[in-house]
């Protein structure tokens, strides 16, 4: 039946009404201590090494990078850098910030800043999201505080980049305690600087009282900052309510709504960058005989599930439905493409003209919010495809992924916050391990729309790329997602839609 998810949820064990009224004031405040809590964590801090959102997240407290985006007005300003100019097309001259220095009081200079760029761009560094590097192409000293970073050729983007998933790492220490020192003991320049780190609890951070001034970020007020991973859903709510934690987000929304009755706690929500979709192995490199090799099959998945339903039912706020590879705002999203309205009748049909009358089965991977993926499995099944759930952390499905193991998987990317197509459609369709498509045509359009410096032009391009996959029914486009945040109210914090809290810019009432 349209507008009714499929499946059923079980209402939340816990007792609202025996909070309802109670004091439910939290200790943070008292402590100068915000604790923050989250279902996932990163495997590595290192945040070239992690592309969880929780570690973008402490990758922009604990690390700086060379420019900074006023997520208000979306200007450019100086961060490490104090200035930077193209001198053509592939290379960009940066006069670094001086007077900067990281944690352990080493002082930032150009040497860490071409040392960061030359290792991410070796193919042993173990970079997790390559897409986030591959377009540097080396970087050179040319004075204390000036460097020259060359790119292999044109890539408009940069400068996003350079406001994003480009941290700057101290050298001599790097080089000293290696990766998996690194990972213990992180060192970086941001405002705030990591004391403890115990996996699998929690991730502990001070605020670092020598940070510079001039920062474009406002400054930090809080002492401490505390990451604890509490992956149950329901334990994150007790906490909030009885002042374990300050601050905990991806509440579901008739719990959100519950939420907001409870005394001392408010609840906010609105649309954010990340996008939800399933991805089929069209490439068939789980097995040439899986059905997803069909391009009917594909198309069948399209028209089966009621986006709109889960939309309205399951996550609310400022979430909706999509049609295209990519968040709608990002530069080159275009909307101009194929859609498949529900209609399981037309799913059914066109399984049968795969071969699949009778349906089939096949095993669907996931890492987040079973209920929304359970939600596809209820759709699926009632065109005749019994998928099985693999329910399992996020590195571990990257990795299986990548390795050829998985037929389906219901997925989300937040582009790591870059507004650019380039940072979600080409980092999934363009003949890497993460591509299930393995198309060299649409892979030579996105690679030419990367590097191509006429604006109108690399519209047309993505354009074009965005058609053909929806054509190709190469992934199921399914909604945006729109988070719930609920933290006490003795906080003053301001979500945005790029997804990153930004705790550093928090403060008390």
């Amino acid at each position: 039946m349209k507008n009714a998810v499929p499946i059923a949820f079980s209402a939340t064990a816990l007792s609202f009404a025996a909070v309802l009224g109670a004091s439910t004031a939290m200790a943070g405040k008292a402590d100068d201590s915000l604790s923050w809590a989250s279902d996932s964590e990163p495997e590595n801090v290192s945040p070239y090494h992690n592309n969880l959102r929780e570690g973008v997240v402490l990758a922009r407290h604990v690390w700086d990078t060379l420019l900074y985006r006023d997520p208000d007005t979306g200007d450019y300003h100086g961060m490490i850098a104090t200035d930077w100019e193209w001198a053509d097309d592939t290379t960009l001259d940066v006069t670094i910030r001086e007077g900067l220095t990281f944690h352990n009081g080493d002082p930032l200079t150009a040497d860490d800043v071409v040392f960061t760029f030359n290792y991410v761009v070796q193919p042993d560094s173990g970079v997790v999201t390559r897409q986030n590097t591959d377009w540097i192409g080396s970087a050179e000293k040319l004075g204390d505080h000036e460097v020259r970073i060359h790119l292999d050729e044109p890539f408009p983007a940069a400068i996003e980049y350079l406001a994003g998933p480009t941290p700057i790492y101290p050298k001599d220490y790097f080089e000293e305690v290696g990766l998996d020192g690194f990972s213990q003991e992180p060192i970086g320049s941001g405002p705030y600087k990591i004391t403890d780190i115990r996996p699998g609890r929690h991730i502990e951070m001070e605020l670092f009282e020598d940070y510079f001034e001039d920062s474009p970020r406002a400054e930090s007020t809080i002492g401490n900052l505390t990451f604890r991973y509490i992956p149950d859903g329901e334990t994150r709510m007790a906490e909030l309510m009885t002042g374990g934690i300050d601050w905990i987000w991806r509440v579901p929304t008739d719990q959100a709504r519950q939420l907001e009755q409870v005394p001392d706690v408010e609840v906010t929500s609105g649309e954010t960058m990340r996008v939800a979709y399933l991805r089929m192995d069209a490439a068939g490199r789980s097995g040439e005989d899986n059905p997803f090799t069909k391009l009917e099959v594909r198309r069948a998945l399209n028209h089966a599930i009621d986006r709109q339903a889960i939309v309205d039912s399951l996550i609310g706020g400022g979430s909706r439905v999509i049609h295209s590879a990519c968040f709608p705002e990002q530069f080159g999203c275009s909307q101009d493409v194929m859609t498949y309205d529900y209609d399981p009748d037309k799913a059914r049909e066109l399984l049968a003209e795969a071969g699949y009358e009778d349906g089939f089965s096949t095993p669907i991977y996931a890492y987040r919010e079973r209920e929304y993926t359970e939600a596809v499995i209820g759709y699926l099944r009632e065109i005749g495809i019994t998928a099985s759930l693999n329910f399992m952390d996020y590195a571990a499905l990257r990795d299986r992924a990548r390795a050829g193991d998985v037929p389906l998987d219901n997925q989300t990317w937040g582009s790591f916050s870059v507004n650019d197509v380039s940072a979600i459609t080409s980092a999934f369709f363009t003949m890497n391990e993460d591509d299930f498509a393995q198309d060299e045509q649409l892979a030579e359009w996105l690679n030419e729309a990367d590097t191509e410096v006429d604006t109108e032009r690399r519209e047309e391009l993505y354009e074009q790329a965005l058609q053909h996959i929806a054509e190709q029914a190469y992934w199921v486009p399914l909604y945006s997602y729109s988070t719930n945040y609920a933290h006490t109210d003795e906080l003053n914090f301001q979500p945005y839609p790029d997804e990153v809290p930004r705790f550093y810019s928090a403060s008390w009432k």
